[in-house]
């Protein structure tokens, strides 16, 4: 099975280095984008804080590898004829930030698929994760799907949840959401001639924004346990939730508790 993967995270990187580890599986090209991306909800550069290099697994295995930063320099589609030579089978886009334009997904025989860390259509958009801690939900989950033109709209192709314990941080539940996408992409990559492609009701789709730093101040006239799941949201290696000072600097909150 030819794939063309697109990743710039440290979940990218798990899940790449789980296809590399699979016989099954032939990864043609490799896409990344820079640590600092330019991107359109930002009028500057943003920073990739989950950033994993995967051009350093690529030269290693002697796999092609190119970059990609709309706005400075190639974007996607402008390696259409890379990636139309490759004739994969599927394209990946696993930890990726930019829409994947209709005729790079046609390219492949079963199109892009994406993982979404929550369960559509519920916290389609930005920051699913950070999000769902924020509002204090005690189960999330995971979503592969088959991409589309919206915000995490397409085809589900599987879905896994997972809980959310009261003592867990960003990095435990982004633990949990990497190994349930680990195990659902290689089943579906394995049994792909059975895969299924189920619509989303796009009427239910609500997309969150994605976060910034300056988002995590934290405001002192919330409950206790809304500034307690802020807290634990952002916590590292996000920026951190953070309460500004008198001589305007920022004492960031790594970990709180709550007392009666």
């Amino acid at each position: 099975m030819k794939i063309v993967f697109l990743g710039a995270t440290s979940f990218s990187k798990t899940i790449l280095e789980s296809l590399l580890a699979n016989e099954n599986f032939s990864i043609a090209a490799i896409f990344g984008i820079p640590e600092e991306f330019h991107i359109s909800y930002s009028s500057g550069t943003v920073r990739n804080y989950n950033y994993s290099n995967l051009r350093q697994t690529a030269d290693s295995l002697n796999i092609p590898f190119y970059l990609v930063d709309s706005e400075k320099g190639r974007r996607l589609i402008d390696y259409y004829e890379q990636i139309k030579s490759i004739n994969p089978h599927v394209i990946l886009a696993m930890g990726w930030y930019y829409m994947i334009p209709r005729s790079i997904r046609d390219l492949a025989e079963y199109g892009a698929w994406g993982i979404h860390a929550s369960l559509l259509p519920d916290y389609a958009g930005g920051a699913p994760l950070v999000w769902a801690m924020i509002r204090g939900e005690n189960e999330t989950g995971v979503t592969l799907f088959r991409m589309e033109d919206g915000v995490d709209d397409g085809d589900v192709i599987s879905q896994k949840a997972f809980s959310i314990e009261f003592e867990d941080t960003i990095r435990e539940v982004y633990a949990k959401a990497t190994r349930v996408s680990v195990e659902i992409l290689i089943h579906a990559l394995a049994h792909i001639e059975q895969v299924t492609f189920t619509p989303q009701d796009k009427s239910k789709i609500c997309v969150y924004p994605q976060r910034k730093p300056e988002d995590g101040e934290i405001n002192l006239k919330s409950s206790a346990i809304e500034i307690y799941n802020f807290i634990r949201a952002q916590s590292s290696p996000y920026p951190g939730a953070y309460i500004r000072t008198t001589d305007n600097k920022k004492i960031i909150i790594e970990k709180a508790r709550i007392e009666d």
